[in-house]
């Protein structure tokens, strides 16, 4: 069905009339009683299950079924056409009113096969187009990017108000980044009690637009001022949820101290120092979902354990055939990444040739920047079966490049948390990064990957160095191996925090949880 045709039904709140047929769907197992679960709705731009550009995507995706234990977690997401493929198997049950420049919408309800409820905003106009969530294939941003956020922020408020003719209403929204910071917002000039709580995955980007959008979107000239919106003469949509939120957490300790100092803050440290000393930011380390166990992934060409590493062995024999790469025992370095300037490939491309010297391959996977896809692609010219590049990304690749590699280069100028360190020791490849952010937090200088101090050539050379020499003792590297995957950063064993923080915000303690 087009996604026209679902646009000109009309609407039956409420109902369980589907789009299309569906199978009987199981639901996540639950280990609390009904009456403990508190209903969260998640806010996001973006979910793995259906359209990923980034670590955003991941967390949407498998932290809301981490919690699913807990509480009842449902996650609200725009209609882009990544996501209307599914259509058939979208029900309507609910919409959402016009509001100065932003549109009416209705609101479709898609079940995962695990039972994530997921709440679809449907509007063509603002979502149903070629290219990527925030722009096009060519990496320019939608210019009518404020009113499809602002749209999705809006519905969000609506749901938690109980106006969007959903029966199910939240008692707590949790929104992820810029494309959701007017959330708390909206729900705050609305008068609304329930909580929300804003996270802060990227300070870097920040929803910035011109102050004359004010009305339009729907702003009342209040939230115009320093302590709140305005930054620097624009306003600000991340702003808004750091100034809204009854809470803001961001995805790693260190980067929530990081975010308060004048290297780091983007311009809003002391705005972000003033909510640290109120105790209203707190940093919560991400985590990975259960399916990166690289005995079971379906994913890999062979599993493999620490006590068979011949299955290792065989992913990296395929990625060197699959990236144009000699077929040897050298080690074996991986890059996983955006292809921007924050994630230090610059830094990689100044090294490569150190790595080649000293009998290294390269494996480059990614897509980002026109000009730095170029270099990356210049760089495997330079160093043919030595150095191979794919411009692009595909979890099947990123995960066999993972499970195959020895070492995976993340010199990133700066990383709230990463997932690529975390999915790297899990499948035996040790990470070897800038001492930043959640990598910091996650990786154990010489015992579960490789931490150089500075974002520079030289302190990056020594970390490969290092690495080099571990390569070249197999004891010490197999122990490194079997360290680094048995760290265990799993969400169910993140997700604590998460539900102290929400019952905290709501007021109430969580009764003991009865373990089926």
């Amino acid at each position: 069905m087009s996604i026209a045709a679902i646009n000109a039904r009309p609407v039956r709140l409420n109902t369980t009339q589907r789009l299309g047929s569906t199978s009987e769907r199981p639901v996540l197992q639950l280990r609390s009683t009904q009456d403990d679960k508190k209903k969260i709705l998640f806010v996001t731009s973006e979910l793995t299950d259906l359209v990923k550009t980034g670590g955003l995507a991941d967390v949407s995706a498998a932290l809301p079924r981490a919690l699913g234990d807990l509480h009842d977690v449902r996650v609200l997401i725009p209609g882009y056409a990544q996501v209307m493929k599914h259509a058939e198997s979208i029900r309507i049950v609910g919409s959402v009113l016009s509001h100065g420049d932003l549109p009416s919408c209705r609101i479709g309800r898609l079940d995962m096969p695990d039972g994530l409820i997921i709440y679809v905003l449907i509007c063509p106009e603002l979502y149903d187009r070629d290219g990527l969530p925030y722009g096009d294939d060519q990496g320019r941003d939608w210019p009518d990017n404020p009113v499809r956020f602002a749209r999705l922020c809006m519905a969000a408020a609506d749901i938690a108000a109980g106006t969007a003719g959903i029966r199910w209403v939240p008692d707590l929204v949790h929104a992820h980044d810029w494309p959701t910071g007017l959330t708390p917002a909206y729900m705050h000039w609305r008068g609304l009690a329930t909580p929300c709580v804003f996270t802060i995955h990227n300070l870097a980007y920040q929803g910035n637009i011109d102050m004359s959008l004010r009305r339009s979107l729907g702003i009342p000239l209040e939230a115009c001022g320093p302590e709140r919106m305005e930054f620097y003469g624009a306003l600000s949509l991340l702003k808004a949820g750091i100034a809204y939120a009854q809470h803001v957490t961001t995805v790693s300790a260190t980067y929530a101290k990081e975010i308060t100092t004048s290297e780091f803050g983007c311009g809003m440290e002391g705005f972000l120092s003033l909510k640290a000393r109120q105790g209203l930011l707190t940093g919560l380390l991400n985590g990975i979902d259960e399916s990166w166990e690289p005995e079971s992934c379906s994913y890999l060409v062979s599993p493999f354990s620490p006590n068979d590493w011949s299955g290792k062995q065989a992913n990296a024999a395929h990625v060197r055939e699959l990236f144009g790469l000699e077929q040897g025992s050298g080690p074996l370095f991986s890059v996983v990444s955006r292809l921007v300037h924050q994630k230090g490939i610059d830094l990689t491309i100044a090294i490569a040739e150190t790595i080649v010297e000293r009998g290294g391959q390269l494996a480059i996977l990614g897509r980002g920047e026109p000009h730095i896809e170029d270099e990356v692609r210049r760089l495997a010219e330079r160093f043919p079966g030595r150095v191979g590049a794919h411009i692009g990304f595909n979890e099947t690749d990123a995960r066999r490049l993972f499970a195959g590699s020895d070492f995976l280069l993340m010199p990133s100028r700066y990383e709230p948390c990463g997932l690529s360190q975390m999915y790297a020791q899990r499948f035996a490849s040790l990470p070897i990064a800038h001492r930043t952010g959640g990598l910091a937090d996650s990786i154990d200088d010489g015992v579960t990957g490789f931490l150089f101090n500075d974002a520079t050539v030289e302190s990056y050379r020594g970390a490969v160095e290092r690495a080099l020499y571990v390569h070249q003792n197999p004891k010490l590297l197999n122990a490194m191996r079997c360290r680094a995957m048995s760290g265990g950063f799993f969400w169910s064993h993140a997700i604590e925090p998460y539900d102290r923080l929400y019952q905290q915000l709501l007021g109430g303690r969580r009764h003991a949880i009865a373990v089926s």
